[in-house]
């Protein structure tokens, strides 16, 4: 499972995770219940999507995240790897667009998070606005208060709630599913295999899009990459265990929505509890459905911990760069960036109230996930072509896994995830028939505007205006490690002009491309 070693000095190495160690650390990032009702609401051709994002999408995200994360293991992620590849402005958008989807996402979980709650208490909750404002704004801010206190107390809820709020209940909807089938009922949407064949027409294409979301999240195993005893051999079957877990469980828990609750009736922020009441109503354990739903409620409020601080962390770390005014990268005592968690607070419960008081939740769901999605297309598009630019420009930087095939192979892995990326964002600017009276063109530039402005227009605003002063004095610290590492963890010490020299020297004069 996990090793602890010591060198020779004494000092503690890295632990060592093992194949399943690794698998499940991908399982509990990306495995998400929250996608299921959106994907039920394509009916059986969801089965053809979830294979499709998985070929395109789910194994070059694995495999890119793993070589660009033993090759350039630095503070800042995806800031890091496109930095090396195309310099300081295209990291600065790439993580930029990172940080800003997730403000955008933070809405749509809440909101599934305050659906699902409410069958702990009143299904009937589920449609009241203030409750929805009450439960979405104050966990919200409970979870980003945690995390001022570092990942002492929030990994432990991460990864424990991963487990029992994610993978628990997945997998006890499968196991109602099979119960379910076993007694000899037929699903509400009719089966049939052609009805498993993706489709391409007006009303789905926009669907398309999100099926990029589904697996979003797994270049993050990458980290752990250096951890394992042999990346080259581990990495690999890891990601197969994860993928057969995360697809499995996925294909199985959107297969008992479809089973048992009908397209017309479903609600995309509390479709899984629907499913899960109906299977226990039916088989005389209905009571059930409120541990449950806790259980969900949970595993949400988990994922949204974790991906809370992560991008929070990584634009820290282009602010140290100087990309940001100097407020951007403040840290308290525990090392956690509490002026970038402040400012996402403040930005996403906005959006969250905006969200609530829109007419209908599927449209404001639909319209907050659609803008999601573009935004993150765009920092994938930059981590995608990071990783085959670098196979160029430092062919000889140390990997400890590299995409095999050669340059072949990343152009194959790589360009095919650029070419359904281009596509997906292309056709995720269409209106979907859930959104009502609003014309198409207004709709298509609305939201490209919008997607725009949050993942390129907003950094370059910050770009034109960047001062000298706002380069951190251990910049090359940040980049190493994340995070500041002086005595007063992140206070803005004003910057000698020697300082700044030394902070914004170029990246690629040393040999691995980096600043060591």
């Amino acid at each position: 499972m996990a090793e602890d070693s010591k060198g020779s000095g004494g000092k503690a190495r890295a632990v060592t995770l093992g194949v399943f160690a690794l698998g499940m650390i991908e399982v509990t990032a990306v495995l998400s219940i929250r996608n299921y009702p959106s994907m039920a609401e394509e009916g059986w051709s969801m089965i053809g999507w979830y294979v499709l994002a998985l070929i395109l999408f789910f194994l070059p995200l694995s495999l890119a995240g793993a070589e660009l994360a033993t090759g350039w293991p630095k503070g800042g992620g995806v800031y890091a790897w496109v930095r090396e590849a195309f310099g300081e402005r295209a990291g600065f958008i790439a993580i930029w667009s990172e940080w800003s989807e997730n403000v955008v996402w933070f809405p749509t979980v809440l909101s599934f998070i305050s659906g699902t709650f409410a069958y702990v208490i009143s299904a009937s909750l589920g449609n009241n606005p203030i409750y929805n404002v009450v439960v979405m704004l104050g966990v919200f801010w409970g979870v980003t208060l945690l995390n001022f206190f570092g990942e002492r107390y929030s990994s432990a809820i991460s990864t424990w709630g991963g487990i029992f709020g994610v993978i628990v209940p997945s997998s006890v909807l499968v196991v109602l599913l099979l119960v379910y089938i076993f007694q000899g009922n037929g699903p509400v949407v009719p089966f049939s295999f052609g009805a498993m064949v993706p489709t391409l027409d007006v009303g789905t294409l926009p669907f398309v899009a999100t099926v990029v979301l589904l697996f979003a999240g797994m270049e993050m195993a990458g980290f752990h990459a250096l951890e394992t005893k042999d990346p080259a051999r581990d990495f690999p079957r890891a990601i197969l265990i994860s993928a057969t877990v995360i697809f499995g469980l996925s294909v199985l828990g959107t297969l008992a929505i479809l089973y048992t609750v009908s397209t017309t009736d479903l609600s995309l922020a509390a479709g899984v509890i629907q499913a899960i009441q109906a299977m226990l109503d039916h088989i005389g354990v209905g009571w059930l459905t409120a541990p449950m739903a806790a259980l969900i409620a949970v595993g949400s409020i988990a994922q949204l911990s974790t991906w809370l601080a992560g991008p929070a962390k990584g634009l820290g770390v282009a602010a140290a760069q100087g990309d940001l005014p100097r407020v951007w990268r403040q840290h308290n005592k525990h090392k956690s960036p509490v002026a970038v968690l402040l400012i996402q607070a403040v930005i996403a419960s906005a959006f969250a109230l905006a969200f609530v008081l829109m007419p209908s939740v599927n449209s404001a769901y639909w319209v907050l996930s659609a803008v999601t999605t573009e935004v993150i297309i765009i920092m994938y598009f930059f981590m995608f072509a990071a990783v085959i630019k670098l196979r160029y420009s430092q062919p000889d930087t140390p990997r400890a896994y590299r995409i095999p095939g050669g340059k072949a192979g990343v152009w194959i892995v790589a360009g095919a995830a650029l070419v359904a990326l281009v596509f997906a964002f292309v056709v995720g600017l269409m209106p979907p028939s859930i959104v009502k009276n609003v014309g198409t063109w207004s709709y298509v530039l609305i939201l490209l505007a919008l997607s725009l402005l949050l993942s390129v227009g907003a950094p370059m605003i910050f770009w034109l205006f960047r001062k000298p002063g706002w380069v951190a004095p251990n910049a090359a610290a940040y980049l190493e490690s994340g995070e500041d590492d002086t005595p007063e963890a992140g206070a803005a010490a004003p910057a000698t002009p020697g300082a700044e020299a030394a902070a914004t020297a170029p990246a690629a004069e040393t040999p691995e491309g980096g600043a060591r």
